[in-house]
Parts: structure tokens; C-alpha cells; sequence
């Protein structure tokens, strides 16, 4: 596998390299960064954490926390809200992950809602957690709850359910106003997660405020005063964002610990075909040029689109692609919404 790595990488550098000397590519490239690699940065592990997670996490290869998941796991643990501000694969999950599972340890009662704001997050989430739960040998009831959990199993959730992985629509529409058959949920949560809060934002972020207000009251009136724990992308005013989101004031924590690798942005703009008018060639048709020698190079490629309609347009140009290069047409995979639950586990 590191072998592969190594290929990979080399392949990618020649791809950047042909980007840099090619006239044709070269002239459309407006800006060029590269980010050092650095080192991780490590704290302490967290006073009074279950000592069973430390055990569950070191047989698992993970013997010390960085600096940000040991601070927010320490603000949790003493019953303070957090938003933690930290780069895309930086670990944040692991900053709610070891709260909840503590609570869920010490307190056979307790109970945590997990919203994200897509599906395909929660599934990815109650994996990684329900993993966590099985390695500690912890019956904790984790289920995801959305609209494409079926009709006969909602009621079996509602009663046994300990963690509950959701999104602000099913909240709003299928969990708050049947309150009174979700009570010994709502009596005992103790953690509230809101994962990528930084897709909270404009209209949709102030329904979504008035949601999470709605679900404080109810709280309140069932006895139970959870914490929120917050997590962000990099965003200007994580405080703020999270503040006007749950109307509380968590503490923030913004020191990314993780070790980086070497990052390189390339801003790519498509050629003028049109000096009169402004018009520009096609991004769609540029961006599968691009993909195309990093497929041909066994890279592993993400391309985003901003529509369903470019996705699938995108999706069936590079499967033609293949085809004709006599390579596997389904090594390329379209991800939308609108894709039956059954494909998008399939292509998860």
C-alpha cells in the first residue's frame, strides 16, 4: 500500500508538473499555492475521560489526542458547549465522538442527538461511532433517523435509540413535533452535535436557528439542559455562527493539531473563446480534460458540480471517456441527491 502511495503521488507531481510547462494549461492557471507539510501537535489526554476509551482507542493504533480534540474533549467533560474550527480531516469527529461515548458509559440513561446537514454524513458517522461502540463492547442503541429510515423500524428507535444521528429537516418535520412519543429521549439528551455548522448559513441557517430553538424548549420542558457541540470548516466567526445558531456562547477551539501533508492549490480558469462578449469555454468540458489525466493516471479524483443536471452530465462524458480508452466505465461513480437510498450505500 505505501508502494501505491508512492506511485500515486508521483503521478499526481507529474500531472502539476504538465500543468506548469504546457502552453495550453498553463496560460489558464491564475494563481498557484503550496502549503508545507506539517508535523502533528499533540495534548494531554483529557482529566477524568472513561479510562476504557484511551484503552479502546490505543489497541486501535491512536495512543495520543491532538492539541484541539484534547481541548475540546476537556471543555466538554466539564460541561461547558464547544465549537471546534478546524481544517477538513482534522479529527473533529473524534472531539464529540469521546464525549458522547463517556456519557453513554457513565450514565446507562444518557442520550445524544447528531444532526448533519446531509444524509450520506450521518451514515458515514453512526459507522465510525457504532465502530467505536462494538470495540467497547457498549450496547448503545445508534441508529440514524431520517427519511429513508423505514416505516417499521421508527418506532423500535424512538424507544431504544441512545444516539440518534439526524438532519435539521427530519428534526423539524418528523421528531419535534411528535415530542411526546420521543420523552425518555428528550428527559435524558445530554449532547446535542451540529456537524459542518458552516452549511448553516442565509435563509436556510435561520430556519434552522429557529429549529434548534424549538428543540431547547422542548428540552427544557422535559427536564434536560443538553450540551451543543459544535463543529466548522475553517469560517471567520465560528463564535458568532454557533451563537446565533443555538442562542448560547461555546467556548472555541481553533488550534488545528493534525499533521498535514503537502497541499497544492491550483486555480484554473477556462480560456476566452469570445474577447467581444466575455465567453469562456465550457468549465464542464475543461474540468473533464483535467479529470481525464488523472483518471488515465490511477489517481483517485473527486469532481464537484453545482448541479444535479452537470453531475450526471459530467458523470456519462467520463464513462464514455473510459470506454473508449478500454478502461472499467463504473470506476467513475456519480453522487447526488435524488439517488435511491440503496445506490448511495452502494456507492458510499
Amino acid at each position: 500500500m505505501a508502494m501505491q502511495g508512492q506511485e500515486t503521488l508521483a503521478e499526481l507531481g507529474d500531472f502539476l508538473e504538465q500543468m506548469r510547462q504546457a502552453p495550453d494549461m498553463a496560460a489558464n492557471i491564475t494563481a498557484w499555492r503550496v502549503l508545507p507539510a506539517r508535523p502533528a501537535r499533540y495534548g494531554p489526554w483529557p482529566d477524568g475521560l472513561d479510562p476504557r476509551l484511551a484503552d479502546m482507542l490505543a489497541a486501535q493504533g491512536i495512543e495520543q489526542l491532538y492539541t484541539h480534540q484534547s481541548q475540546a474533549v476537556q471543555h466538554a467533560l466539564a460541561g461547558r458547549d464547544v465549537v471546534i474550527d478546524t481544517p477538513t480531516a482534522s479529527g473533529k469527529s473524534l472531539c464529540y465522538h469521546l464525549p458522547v461515548l463517556h456519557a453513554l458509559l457513565q450514565d446507562p440513561g444518557a442520550r445524544a442527538l447528531y444532526l448533519f446537514p446531509t444524509k450520506a454524513l450521518a451514515y458515514d458517522q453512526q459507522h465510525s461511532l457504532q465502530a467505536f461502540a462494538d470495540a467497547l463492547g457498549l450496547r448503545a442503541g445508534i441508529a440514524t433517523y431520517d427519511g429513508d429510515t423505514p416505516r417499521n423500524r421508527r418506532s423500535q428507535i424512538r424507544q431504544a435509540a441512545r444516539v440518534l444521528l439526524s438532519n435539521p429537516d427530519m428534526l423539524h418535520a418528523g421528531i419535534l413535533p411528535y415530542h411526546t412519543q420521543w420523552h425518555a429521549f428528550f428527559r435524558n439528551l445530554r449532547y446535542i452535535i451540529i456537524d459542518e455548522m458552516h452549511q448553516y448559513r442565509g435563509i436556510f441557517g435561520s430556519h434552522v436557528a429557529n429549529v434548534l430553538r424549538r428543540l431547547g424548549r422542548i428540552c427544557r420542558f422535559y427536564g434536560s439542559a443538553p450540551q451543543f457541540i459544535c463543529t466548522s470548516a475553517t469560517i471567520a466567526n465560528p463564535v458568532e455562527l454557533a451563537n446565533r445558531l443555538t442562542n448560547r456562547t461555546p467556548e472555541l477551539v481553533a488550534e488545528n493539531g493534525a499533521p498535514l501533508g503537502q497541499r497544492t492549490f491550483v486555480f484554473y480558469n477556462p480560456p476566452i473563446v469570445d474577447e467581444r462578449l466575455g465567453l469562456r469555454h465550457s468549465a464542464l468540458d475543461e474540468a473533464r480534460t483535467i479529470a481525464n489525466e488523472l483518471l488515465q493516471r490511477d489517481v483517485q479524483t473527486v469532481v464537484f458540480a453545482r448541479s444535479r443536471l452537470a453531475t450526471e452530465l459530467l458523470l456519462t462524458y467520463l464513462r464514455q471517456d473510459a470506454a473508449r480508452l478500454d478502461r472499467d466505465p463504473q470506476t467513475v461513480q456519480g453522487y447526488r441527491a435524488g439517488y435511491l437510498p440503496t445506490d448511495r450505500r452502494r456507492i458510499e
